[in-house]
């Protein structure tokens, strides 16, 4: 198969590469990858990463999306990032914002690179308890001033835990704060920490409709998966198999035949956000939407240009 078929039978131009299970947060309530302090890196190796990312620009990929856990403690992070950009492949990180060294700020600053992150409320006690980190409020609040201080674009999304949850402060603060994109709020999905029935029921209704149609995922073990909510939906293991065999594979289309494609809305994520929806403010990574409107990933006219 040739590139140029491969590129058309496969259809993906964005990955979410999901390089850490490691948090510094710890939430509970509604964490789909389960992650926390006690998280690891995965088996996934630098160099497994770097020629995933070779294979990605082959088969056409524009975007990657790189999420947790919390991005930012892999110590690749910005080396992932120099790879990526290199192959002229855009970047989206996936923070919670609680801890930004300086090193990482250099790698933000970036043509190509893009954050989004997560805000639950204006209430510091509110947000603490959602996320289970201690001072996270008033860290991540700084760190969002601080990305749009140094011109990085920043989107942010909300996701409605508990009962009562003051997401309007939120909204305005993020807006009192300097976000100007579209700022998604979304409830909590029956995934991971956010099925309470105790009993793991893998519901694709949980899922965004259009899972897999033209974005995959990469889990920290190498395990491709429609997108990073559909943790169950194994198809293949990259570093066994190229990742054009698996997405061309009739294990990938089992999997694709099992999500409601009328589903109404994307997932959210956990301490980071999950994809928000494509905005069309200049420099913001396009994606699929945590609320209930529009479920619209890979759209162009969205995608950050180089350079910034």
């Amino acid at each position: 198969m040739t590139v140029l078929d491969e590129r058309t039978a496969v259809g993906v131009t964005s990955l979410a590469l999901e390089i850490t299970g490691q948090c510094q947060n710890t939430c509970q309530m509604h964490c789909y990858a389960q992650s926390g302090p006690t998280g690891s890196h995965g088996t996934m190796t630098r160099e497994d990463w770097f020629a995933l990312l070779e294979q990605a620009k082959k088969l056409g990929v524009t975007t990657v999306q790189y999420i947790g856990g919390e991005p930012t403690l892999h110590p690749y992070l910005p080396q992932l990032i120099s790879r990526a950009l290199s192959l002229g492949i855009r970047v989206e990180v996936f923070t919670n914002l609680v801890h930004i060294r300086p090193s990482m700020w250099h790698a933000f600053e970036h043509d190509g690179v893009t954050l989004a992150t997560s805000y639950y409320s204006s209430n510091p006690t509110e947000h603490e308890k959602i996320t289970g980190g201690r001072g996270s409020y008033a860290r991540t609040k700084a760190n969002i001033t601080e990305a749009i201080r140094r011109g990085i674009p920043l989107r942010a999304s909300i996701i409605h835990v508990l009962d009562g949850q003051n997401t309007d402060g939120a909204l305005a603060e993020l807006r009192q704060l300097g976000v100007t994109g579209h700022i998604g709020v979304d409830r909590v999905r029956a995934i991971g920490n956010g099925d309470t029935t105790g009993l793991t029921i893998h519901n694709p209704a949980e899922l965004c409709g259009r899972c897999g149609t033209d974005r995959a995922a990469i889990s920290p073990d190498g395990i491709v998966t429609p997108c990073v909510m559909s943790r169950w939906m194994t198809a293949g293991d990259i570093r066994q198999q190229p990742l054009a065999k698996i997405l061309t594979g009739p294990t990938w289309a089992d999997r694709m035949a099992t999500i409601p494609r009328a589903a109404g809305a994307c997932a959210p994520d956990t301490c980071t956000p999950n994809e928000d929806s494509c905005q069309p403010s200049p420099g913001v990574t396009a994606g699929c939407a945590p609320d209930d409107t529009s479920c619209s990933p890979g759209q162009p006219a969205c995608a950050p240009k180089f350079p910034r």
